[in-house]
């Protein structure tokens, strides 16, 4: 597991859909620009067709955008069109974050949050690149994932363990260069933002219209610093900070899972900090004696983790957790804490897995230029306890695992985002929020720039806040729809 910023809709992810094949192909031209084959979506294996009102196409992008002349590959796009024809405004792409999950495969399934802004928008969603149905990265098989969730120690603990989490890392990696080596030095966020204004011209519009969530705000910050003249109506929700690098996510990300953990005690009528070494004390139990589940499978601190950090997301799923708690503490068994952490990790009840883990893994480390090594991670150990003594841990050693020896160098340590001369961009940050805290919203709208970057604030509980709060849903669907920019520094409560 690695702590994922994603979009709260991101969570309906299950198996890996591929509504349409985007493969590698020679020097074919990009479709002229507003004229896409559309057609009617694949139904995905085991699954039913979006329905009679969405379309699917795919743009020739370059693999190499150093290299426009070279080879190409296909980017899958979906489309509904907007309900109101006659008063239409344009496209609205979105993003939902990961990185690694399939617009092609959420947007279907969330639109109805998106009603209002359908009636003037054509909804679009994308795979980006190296994403399902744009030249997917594949890394293992699920006998190999499998193995790898039952017998790796995310937090070591011992100098074997150790060995093993940084070889696990790497042989991850290798897998990754072996299955997808063609695409692997391609697929980081940078290529994603120029593939998005392909798509833009493709799509005929002069400007982009963006929705973009948890690590769809990276990509939107990154797109409007490198195409600033072409900024048209872009909201960022619950926003990834600019300004950190490996270890400033992971450290941002202690605090915010920290804090939504101490607030979810709060509303359960416990002690935060009493509630944290309880939790703190069930995880090191399962260290030493993984629970039995009802499936034969055990439960290990990994998964264990992996099933608390699940429903923090959401203010929603916290009865989940606590049934799940409930379990592992007083009945000792991890069947509760198990479900959470399979859908977390993208394993049906067949133990087939998706790829959304290998193409989140893979657009991360073509993005980060730093690779800790496991004594440098070692040495975060202090702080990252007293910033959360259940998630710090293992958020400091995965500085050093996510990207161990690699095979593709990062791009650099933290993403640019100035983009001087763009039109405003609503930036949204929750307060509670655990996985982007509240923090990198600020920062974000620093970094677009005065008179670019509008802060809205809303004070809540987890990761997104369209949708969730009636008073940013209203805001938001203001700015795309009649172009009323709000107030920078306005307040939803």
């Amino acid at each position: 597991m690695r702590v994922r910023g994603r979009a709260r809709r991101a969570a309906v992810l299950t198996g890996a859909v591929l509504l349409v094949t985007g493969v590698l192909t020679g020097c074919d031209s990009p479709a002229p620009s507003g004229r896409l084959d559309w057609k009617r979506c694949e139904a995905p294996e085991g699954g039913s067709e979006p329905g009679p009102d969405w379309r699917c196409t795919t743009v020739d992008v370059p693999l190499d955008h150093a290299r426009p002349d070279g080879a190409t590959m296909s980017i899958a796009l979906i489309r509904k069109q907007a309900t109101k024809r006659s008063e239409r405004i344009g496209s609205l792409l979105f993003n939902f974050g990961g990185p690694g999950g399939s617009g092609v495969d959420i947007l279907p399934r969330a639109a109805g949050s998106y009603g209002e802004l359908n009636t003037r928008y054509d909804l679009v969603g994308f795979d980006p690149r190296g994403v399902a149905g744009s030249s997917g990265v594949r890394c293992r098989s699920d006998a190999e994932q499998e193995e790898a969730s039952l017998t790796i120690d995310m937090t070591p603990d011992t100098p074997a363990e150790e060995a093993a989490f940084i070889e696990d890392g790497a042989d991850f990696g290798a897998g990754c260069e072996r299955l997808s080596g063609t695409v692997l030095p391609h697929v980081g966020t940078t290529n994603a933002a120029r593939d998005m204004d392909a798509i833009r011209r493709a799509l005929g519009d002069r400007k982009l219209s963006y929705f973009g969530i948890s690590y769809g705000t990276e990509l939107g910050g990154t797109y409007a610093h490198l195409f600033p003249e072409h900024v048209g109506r872009v909201v960022l929700d619950a926003v990834v900070d600019p300004t950190a690098d490996t270890v400033g996510h992971a450290r941002n990300q202690a605090t915010g899972f920290q804090r939504a953990l101490e607030n979810y005690l709060k509303d359960r009528g416990q002690d935060p900090g009493a509630g944290t070494r309880r939790m703190a004390r069930l995880l090191r139990r399962i260290d030493g004696n993984p629970l039995p589940t009802s499936s034969g499978r055990q439960l290990n601190e990994s998964l264990a983790l992996t099933g608390i950090v699940t429903p923090l997301y959401s203010r929603s799923s916290w009865p989940q957790l606590t049934e799940a708690l409930d379990e592992a503490e007083n009945s000792g068994t991890g069947d509760r804490l198990l479900q959470l952490a399979d859908s977390y990790n993208g394993r049906d009840e067949n133990g087939h897995y998706d790829t959304r883990n290998h193409s989140q893994r893979a657009i991360s480390c073509a993005d980060a230029r730093a690779r800790p090594t496991a004594a440098e991670a070692r040495a975060l150990l202090p702080e990252f306890r007293e910033l959360s003594p259940v998630f710090g841990p293992f958020l400091a050693w995965d500085t050093a695992g996510w990207c161990a020896r690699w095979p593709v160098d990062g791009e650099h340590d933290a993403p640019e985002a100035s983009a001087p001369g763009a039109a405003p961009i609503l930036v949204v940050g929750t307060t509670g929020d655990p996985a982007t805290p509240y923090e990198g919203a600020q920062r974000m709208a620093d970094e677009l720039g005065e008179g670019v970057g509008v802060m809205l604030t809303n004070k809540g509980e987890g990761h997104g806040s369209y949708g969730e709060s009636g008073c940013v849903t209203s805001l938001v669907d203001a700015y795309f729809l009649d172009g009323k920019v709000p107030a920078d520094g306005r307040t939803c409560s």
